[in-house]
């Protein structure tokens, strides 16, 4: 008979699963305390920096059935999530979302599900590296300067360079122009 295995994660310590432990119970899934599995650790660390996790990875067999209330329990990003779904695949557990009905995404309409959210996920991500890209243009046609300030002027420059001739050191000029030595020294290298 299959074992049942709940993880359950939150981010920071103010927070609690409660909620999501009565979400699994409510939808029918019954877990053994000890089988219950509750992490405060913050979504965007890996499965791997997830202590508890990669514990319950360890007591997970063929044939176990995990279940999560939403895919951002399992991983950081569509990636992540479908890295661990995979993982746990392989080792022949079943994974279940609430949030997706329940489904187990290791199962043909799970992959899919996977599959499309995935596809989305990276819809996104290429829309929003669109828009940026057109931002950064349309800013730069407006005439917006990126990147950081210039430390000193083109008169500020030619003065550090006279000063390096006349025999002051890096550090005198740096001191004296309210710099750094490595900015003297690149004024220096530019002439």
């Amino acid at each position: 008979m299959p074992r049942t295995f709940a993880y359950c994660r939150v981010s920071t310590a103010g927070q609690t699963t409660e909620n999501q432990v009565q979400e699994i119970a409510g939808a029918g899934f019954a877990v053994e305390p000890r089988r219950l599995v509750t992490e405060t650790v913050s979504g965007s660390s890996a499965i791997e920096q997830r202590p508890k996790f990669v514990k319950l990875l360890d007591r997970l067999e063929g044939g176990d059935v995990l279940v999560v209330t939403k895919l951002d329990r399992l991983g950081r990003n569509s990636i992540d999530v479908q890295t661990t779904v995979n993982r746990l695949a392989a080792m022949g557990v079943r994974v279940h979302c609430l949030a997706l009905g329940g489904v187990d995404l290791t199962s043909p309409a799970g992959k899919m599900t996977m599959g499309v959210i995935a596809a989305v996920a990276e819809f996104e991500k290429d829309l929003l590296i669109e828009r940026t890209n057109a931002g950064v243009a349309r800013a730069r046609r407006a005439g917006k300067k990126f990147g950081r300030p210039v430390a000193l002027s083109n008169e500020q420059k030619a003065t550090a360079r006279r000063l390096l001739a006349g025999g002051e050191s890096v550090s005198a000029v740096a001191r004296q122009l309210k710099t750094s030595r490595m900015t003297v020294t690149r004024a220096r290298a530019a002439a």
